[in-house]
């Protein structure tokens, strides 16, 4: 037996009494007298069939407060210091913590489970069991109960200061560490998995696991440095062999990014199928809702398309559902442009993609062409995408469904045209009634005032209103109009007569003729837009339509909201689905 320093080759020590004198001398050159600290190890080799075949490295234990020589920092110092060992995967960690002091303040375990959160490389060693005060003692510790660790504990009692200084010699220190827990009331039923020889044969049986994956690594790194001793830049095979691991590389990154990956996650903005993902559920959509139309065009459209079908100088008794899929085929066809626009969008985020996966530093030219868009072989799907969302536009206006679930259908659009003129209808209950004879224009009645009755033609007949208004009598009811569901519209001006005239027509009651008044002067009538002529000389602007007709354009318009809402549900289905299936997972 005997050892080496690296600091003195040249000289054995078979004395280990002198061994201990030399690390005592070495740390008083490197780091003084005065309690000084270094990072520079002192190594030292023993040569000994009774030891194992490893490194061991120890040490110190963790200053708070700095004393002598020591500089400030010093805890700072020594952390790294000890990080920088056991930070390595192929060291053991040896957490030793005093039995007297409590587990949970141990620094020793609190930085082995920074490195090794898992507690495979972590055992752990209690010391100074036979100091603990009289009645306590660590039987939780070491059961591995309190605090557990993968390896669990192991007891040890080393030599006390005064052994040291008496030369008490090692094996007989271990047979006093062998009796200590045997007598033992606390530690008697672990005295097997407890002791200095206990701990050596856990790390000869460690070792082993951890040397077979280190000599494979050894394996690996020889057989490449083997692969490389003859190596030939301008060979072809090795050209094409390294291409090859760069486009397998360049798909395992392309598909990461895409499906989404735990390693190297972007904390600052969306990438790859995120942002696609948002295409899907949140751009398109929007693309659909902003495809805004004019409420007063479209019921033009219905009316111009209701008034074509029917024909003729002839008013049309029923609603025709030819207009209905007419307005409805011109509102499918403008989903077009969305989704053609949805498709692009995921061109440009796949294109994208690419040019982060070849973004790699020293990539060959047939690779780093990809980054352009023009090689790009995603662009050779856009065609087949492009055209099969088309087909799905063309699919829906091929056959208009009214037998959907979701469809409301012609008597729930009519039930719910009623509802709407409800809604609209005035919600002062009262009547208006006409001052005056038939056809005589407005009268002066008694206690009235000639000025009174001239402005005063259409004046409110409830018992609620102003007392300075005349109430009517029963015999002027019948010249009374109910509010409900009243309407006002111009006339035209008569061939023969340039008074203008306006009528007023109830939607709901049927016989009941329109009642042309004249407009005397003074009276405020409700503005009625200007009508103008396009080039071919038809009216713009003339929405003055008959209660039937209005009664047909509002049921089309439910019918058409109610379908067409269904094709937008069915396209924002089946938009992410076609472009999965025909673009990012080819």
């Amino acid at each position: 037996e005997y050892a080496e320093f690296l600091h003195c080759k040249s000289k054995k020590f078979t004395d280990f009494e002198e061994v201990r004198q030399e690390i005592e001398a070495e740390t008083e050159r490197v780091t003084g007298t005065n309690k000084g600290i270094s990072p520079i190890p002192i190594n030292l080799r023993v040569y000994s069939p009774h030891v194992l075949n490893l490194t061991l490295i120890d040490l110190p234990g963790i200053t708070k407060v700095p004393v002598g020589d020591q500089p400030q920092d010093i805890e700072y110092q020594i952390r790294e210091m000890i990080l920088q060992f056991i930070s390595r995967e192929s060291s053991l960690i040896l957490a030793v913590t005093p039995a007297n002091m409590d587990l949970a303040n141990s620094d020793a375990l609190k930085m082995a489970k920074e490195v090794d959160p898992q507690g495979l490389r972590t055992i752990g060693v209690i010391t100074k069991l036979d100091l603990m005060d009289e009645g306590t003692d660590a039987r939780d510790v070491l059961e591995n109960k309190l605090l557990p660790l993968r390896r669990g504990y192991i007891g040890v009692v080393n030599r006390s200061q005064k052994d040291i200084e008496g030369r008490k010699d090692i094996r007989a220190a271990l047979a006093a560490e062998r009796k200590f827990f045997l007598s033992h009331p606390a530690y008697r039923h672990l005295a097997e998995r407890m002791g200095t020889p206990h701990l050596q044969r856990v790390l000869n049986q460690t070792l082993p696991a951890l040397r077979s994956k280190l000599q494979s690594q050894l394996l690996s790194l020889e057989k490449e440095v083997e692969e490389y001793k003859n190596f030939r830049p301008d060979d072809p095979t090795r050209k094409t062999k390294a291409l090859l691991q760069m486009v397998q590389q360049f798909g395992v990154d392309f598909e990461k990014r895409i499906e989404g990956s735990g390693d190297q996650v972007d904390t600052l903005e969306l990438s790859g199928g995120a942002r696609i993902n948002r295409i899907f559920h949140e751009r398109f959509p929007f693309e659909l809702v902003k495809m805004e139309f004019d409420e007063k065009d479209l019921r033009r459209e219905i009316s111009y398309a209701i008034k074509n079908i029917h024909g003729g100088c002839r008013t049309g008794l029923f609603t025709p559902d030819l207009a209905f899929e007419a307005i409805v085929k011109k509102q499918v066809v403008k989903l077009k442009e969305p989704c053609l626009k949805c498709v692009d969008l995921v061109i440009q985020e796949l294109i994208n993609t690419v040019r982060q996966c070849t973004s790699k530093p020293l990539l060959p030219q047939p690779l780093s062409s990809f980054s352009s868009g023009h090689s790009l072989p995603i662009l050779s799907e856009f065609p087949a995408a492009s055209l099969q969302i088309l087909l799905l536009i063309d699919i829906e206006l091929s056959y208009i469904n009214t037998n959907h679930e979701d469809f409301i259908g012609f008597a729930n659009a009519q039930q719910r045209n009623t509802q709407t003129n409800k809604k609209r209808a005035i919600p002062n209950q009262g009547a208006w009634g006409w001052w005056g004879a038939e056809g005589t224009g407005p009268r002066r009645r008694a206690g009235t005032s000639p000025a009174a009755t001239s402005s005063s033609v259409l004046s409110p007949a409830s018992k609620k209103s102003s007392p300075s208004w005349p109430l009517l009598q029963e015999k002027e009811k019948k010249y009374m109009l109910p509010l409900d569901n009243l309407k006002i519209r111009d006339v035209e001006k008569g061939f023969m007569s340039n008074k203008h005239v306006f009528a007023i027509f109830n939607t709901e009651q049927r016989g009941l003729s329109s009642w042309l008044c004249p407009i005397p002067e003074g009276i405020v009538c409700p503005a009625v837009p200007e009508q103008t002529e396009n080039e071919d000389g038809a009216q713009e602007n003339t929405f003055s339509m008959d209660p039937q007709l209005e009664r047909q354009v509002e049921t089309i318009r439910n019918l058409v909201d109610s379908y067409v809402s269904i094709i937008n549900k069915s396209i924002r289905d089946l938009m992410p689905k076609t472009i999965m299936h025909l673009m990012i997972n080819n």
